[in-house]
């Protein structure tokens, strides 16, 4: 049977009180609508299909993907609206997945079970009991046999069925055919005016079909995004839920209400991250490795080992970082895309690395710049020293073979090559290839002026 996946993200999110689009708001450094999409992925769906209104161009430009489709909502007049305007767009005779694009952590074991349940012949409900729920559509369930009857939108219920504290979490499993006809028979005598899909219920249980109502496995899974704070909130439940399962695996956080994975970490045995760490992209640490308080590591891999000092930032971008065995970097460090750490690579304070490979024990300790650079094993790149790799139009590359001494306050104006061996005399501007095993000096000839006067101030 096919299924089809719809995701409702048309609304305008008027209580986030900002120009971009509630749906595009970021939880754990990916859209909630990209959550959603994400959860979906692996349930080999017919179609995918993005129902949009409020913002449509900037919605549709940040999901588009191939499998990916869109049916927009103009004006937005309910849920029972918003699927009217999709059942074009479905296709076969299995199961309709309805999820919201406001709530971003429905995990997929959830859907699945929605689906499976559904089977394309019975009516799925998503519920949750809710320790204050207002705001959610009560679940009305027969008291002999536990079905549901109907679904009551908390601005139309009695104050007895207000008591109630399972609520209907906007997400449901339909058969595709018996929801298109009953989205036709929706109206919209209501408080609000608008066409209600919880109104499917009623006719659903009118017609003697199974309705069930499913319970996620926690509240977490289902809560939505209206507001900054409930962002926030839902922010640090995501985050001690991820804290809490690399714990488990035996990560050291030192303060797990201290650390940020806004992507996905790969780990081995034995690693201690200390405070206010922030993880993006794909990380990896190999075994041993220690991360110091207040680093910032996206999208690279760190072999075993390492450890990394306070304050270092290391963002690999789309091209990745990576850093060697045993390497030491930081504080103050920054790794840039394309640095390449050998082993035991140290890379001291307010040093960055930029598109350039170090090879296996080379340093740059101190205040110095490496940029589209390749460098040999035990250089010591001295304090102050830089590759000067942009002519202002073009990028250049420099090589500095094994075994090279670059003093301090040096600069090296690329395309430059210093040969194995070769020393570099501290404050000398390189602009000519230096021969393996040479001493190269290029400065100004120290002058003393005896009997010279420093000039004083008039007064």
């Amino acid at each position: 049977m096919a299924l089809n996946i719809v995701i409702m993200a048309a609304g305008k999110g008027t209580r986030m009180k900002s120009a971009t689009p509630k749906v595009l708001h970021k939880l754990a450094g990916r859209s909630l609508l990209a959550h959603v999409l994400k959860s979906g992925e692996p349930l080999a769906a017919a179609t995918r299909i993005v129902i949009t209104g409020h913002g449509a161009e900037q919605v549709e430009a940040a999901v588009q993907a191939e499998g990916i489709s869109f049916v927009r909502q103009m004006p937005q007049l309910g849920t029972g609206h918003a699927i009217q305007q999709v059942v074009p767009a479905l296709v076969g005779e299995g199961t309709t997945l309805i999820l919201n694009g406001d709530v971003p952590l429905i995990e997929t074991p959830t859907a699945k079970a929605l689906i499976e349940a559904c089977a394309g012949h019975a009516l799925v409900l998503l519920t949750v009991d809710l320790f204050d729920p207002t705001g959610y559509g009560r679940i009305i369930r027969n008291k002999d046999d536990g079905g549901v009857l109907a679904i009551v939108e908390h601005k139309d219920a009695t104050p007895e069925q207000r008591l109630i504290h399972e609520g209907y979490s906007g997400m449901m499993a339909a058969p595709t055919t018996a929801l298109k006809c009953w989205v036709g028979q929706l109206n919209n005598n209501n408080a609000q005016g608008e066409y209600y899909l919880t109104d499917i219920v009623a006719m659903a249980v009118a017609e003697g079909l199974p309705v069930l109502g499913i319970k996620a496995g926690s509240e977490t899974e289902v809560l939505g995004v209206n507001d900054p704070v409930q962002l926030a909130q839902l922010e640090r439940a995501f985050q001690a839920q991820q804290a809490e399962d690399l714990m488990r695996a035996g990560v050291r956080l030192a303060d797990p209400a201290r650390f940020d994975l806004r992507g996905t970490l790969t780990h081995g045995q034995d690693v201690d991250i200390d405070v206010n760490c922030v993880f993006e992209g794909d990380v990896t640490l190999g075994d041993n490795v220690r991360i110091g308080a207040n680093c910032v590591i996206r999208n690279a891999r760190i072999a075993s080992g390492v450890r990394i000092h306070e304050f270092t930032h290391i963002d690999g971008e789309k091209q990745g970082a990576s850093v060697g065995e045993g390497a030491l970097i930081g504080p103050f460090a920054r790794l840039r895309p394309g640095a390449q750490l050998g082993a035991e690579v140290h890379i001291g304070n307010f040093v960055e690395i930029k598109n350039s490979t170090l090879a296996d024990g080379a340093k740059a300790n101190h205040l110095a710049y490496l940029g589209d650079a390749t460098v040999g094993a035990r250089v010591n790149f001295g304090a102050g020293s830089i590759t000067a790799n942009y002519d202002g139009a073009n990028k250049h590359r420099t090589t500095i073979g094994d075994d090279v001494h670059v003093g301090s306050n040096c600069v090296l104006v690329a395309p430059v090559t210093l040969g194995n061996g070769a020393t570099i005399g501290g404050g000398s501007t390189i602009t000519k290839d230096v021969n393996p095993g040479d001493l190269a000096v290029a400065r100004g000839k120290q002058v003393a002026l005896t009997g010279w006067t420093r000039p004083t101030k008039k007064r």
